[in-house]
């Protein structure tokens, strides 16, 4: 009797205990983990009315709930602790650590969640960094606001505003999108999409932006600005416009205090006030001296004389002086293209004060079938045309009559002047010589005139010799085409280098090379005598 008591009482709480580990279960589940409970710290007042809300206390007086380590006043509050949540009104201030300070009319807050979400005049601080809006959900785990009706950030330098908008005090990132503005005392930037480090203050710029200032506008579409260096690297063909000059490129590292530009891939630097482009793979551009550097695949576009000149060489320089005058130098390799002029030498100047260009180094020009070269050539311009080329101290002019026969000019000195676009007189001086081929009625050769004198003149319509003028100990011979010789067809240092003209504003990019045996070779200079070539 006294076993089936003892097995009995055994039964009955073997019973007992499952009934209570089932209860812990079903409480476990049907009530939030202790420690992610809202607690109530403090309140004037606690009541319930099933009329007002029958779920809810209704705390009213310096009401403070705890969440963890985040605190939340107000002046009234609805607890719901069964969901733990709660509504908070009037004078609102949520409190994580010492640095984060939320405040607004309203707050609904999930403890579950951890989200926050507080309306009207709402304002968060995180030491200097200030968020205004009035409508803010704040998601403590991630510990990023976020704003979606409008809103603005400010620190101690800048002042940022947007559509939508969200902060995070752990990162110091804030990321702006729609209608973005961000003002600083040295310039404004509008953009769609803007990304924002308020320790750093450098602004990451994903969307259509631009930026303006005293000094100037940028337009950009992506890259980064340093607000308190006033630095920035733009990218995916950013321009920068100051004035009348354009610079655009690839890639732009700009130093907007200094005025200071570097472009890297296809820059290009437009003047419309003096009609330039300067453009190449790599060059940059100083604002305050108007000093201008391009170089890899460098060109120069010069338009201001109606018909645009192209040149290329391997470094280009535009200097401006005042507004009205700049200087344009170019070095190595250069060569040109224009419709009544093409030209090719080791280094060039150009003037717009007086519209002069300078060419050094075995200069060639090319107008029609007329070729000069010498030592140096000048070329003045004249509004839209070419005034006169000045060729100095050995000078060679040279015209093609087809691929066996040139008329040929040669001297110490040579002018040849312009009417139009074509040549209409030329003077040589010293040691002059000439070699022409008359040509009869129906353009046949008879024979082949040459003189030597102190000075010669020439005189040419539509391409063809009119005049010629020779004086002072004047020697001259004229020798029938059929006694001719090879030898007796050229002048000592001729040569024809049509291989190396510019055909079109593309060509002068190629730079032609004939085989060593097919050309002559090229001194640093040209000279004559039995110093030539």
């Amino acid at each position: 009797m006294r076993l089936l008591q003892k097995a009995y009482s055994l039964i009955v709480g073997l019973a007992l205990c499952v009934l209570s580990l089932e209860a812990q279960v079903h409480n476990a589940d049907s009530v939030p983990e202790k420690k992610n409970m809202v607690y109530l710290e403090h309140a004037n007042t606690l009541s319930f009315n099933k009329s007002v809300n029958q779920d809810a206390q209704i705390l009213v007086g310096d009401v403070c709930f705890r969440h963890d380590s985040s605190y939340m006043y107000c002046d009234s509050a609805f607890f719901y602790k069964n969901d733990n949540t709660l509504e908070a009104f009037s004078n609102v201030r949520m409190e994580q650590g010492d640095t984060l300070f939320v405040y607004g009319q309203y707050l609904k807050y999930d403890g579950n969640t951890k989200v926050a979400r507080l309306r009207e005049n709402v304002r968060m601080e995180n030491r200097q960094v200030i968020l205004f809006t009035d409508s803010l959900n704040y998601e403590r785990i991630p510990n990023i606001g976020y704003y979606f009706e409008g809103g603005m950030i400010v620190d101690s330098l800048n002042q940022l505003s947007s559509y939508y908008g969200q902060y995070s005090p752990s990162t110091k990132l804030a990321v702006f999108n729609d209608s973005v503005r961000l003002e600083n005392p040295n310039f404004t930037l509008t953009s769609d999409t803007l990304h924002y480090n308020t320790d750093t203050k450098v602004s990451t710029i994903l969307g259509p932006s631009v930026i303006v200032s005293d000094s100037g506008t940028i337009y950009t579409s992506r890259g980064w600005y340093d607000t308190v260096h006033d630095i920035s690297m733009l990218l995916d063909r950013s321009e920068i416009v100051s004035g009348n000059r354009f610079l655009t490129g690839d890639s732009i590292a700009y130093d907007r205090e200094n005025g200071f530009g570097e472009v890297f891939g296809n820059m290009s630097i437009r003047d419309t006030l003096q009609h330039v482009i300067l453009q190449g793979d790599y060059g940059y551009y100083d604002e305050k001296s108007g000093y201008a550097f391009a170089t890899d695949s460098a060109r120069c576009l010069e338009y201001s004389q109606g018909d645009t000149l192209y040149l290329h060489a391997d470094t280009l320089q535009m200097i401006t002086i005042d507004s009205t005058y700049r200087e344009v130098k170019a070095y190595h390799g250069v060569r040109f293209y224009r419709k009544d002029l093409q030209g090719v030498c080791d280094s060039m100047q150009f003037n717009s004060k007086d519209s002069v260009l300078y060419m050094y180094r075995e200069p060639v020009i090319w107008n029609g079938k007329y070729q000069l070269y010498g030592d140096t050539i000048t070329v003045f311009m004249n509004d839209s045309t070419i005034d006169f080329a000045h060729v100095k101290q050995f000078a060679f002019a040279a015209q093609e009559l087809d691929s066996s026969y040139y008329n040929q000019l040669k001297g110490t000195d040579l002018k040849a002047y312009f009417s139009g676009k074509s040549v209409r007189q030329i003077d040589v001086s010293g040691n002059a010589e000439s070699i022409f081929y008359p040509l009869e009625k129906d353009g046949s050769m008879v024979g082949m005139n040459t003189t030597q004198s102190a000075y010669l003149t020439i005189w040419l319509k539509d391409g063809k010799l009119e005049k010629i003028k020779t004086w002072t100990k004047t020697v001259a011979q004229m020798i029938p085409i059929p006694d001719l010789n090879p030898q007796q067809k050229v002048l000592k240092d001729f040569y024809w280098f049509d291989y190396l003209r510019p055909k079109d504003k593309d060509d002068i990019f190629d730079v032609k090379k004939k085989k060593a045996d097919e050309a002559p070779k090229r001194s640093n200079k040209f000279v004559h005598g039995d110093d030539a070539w």
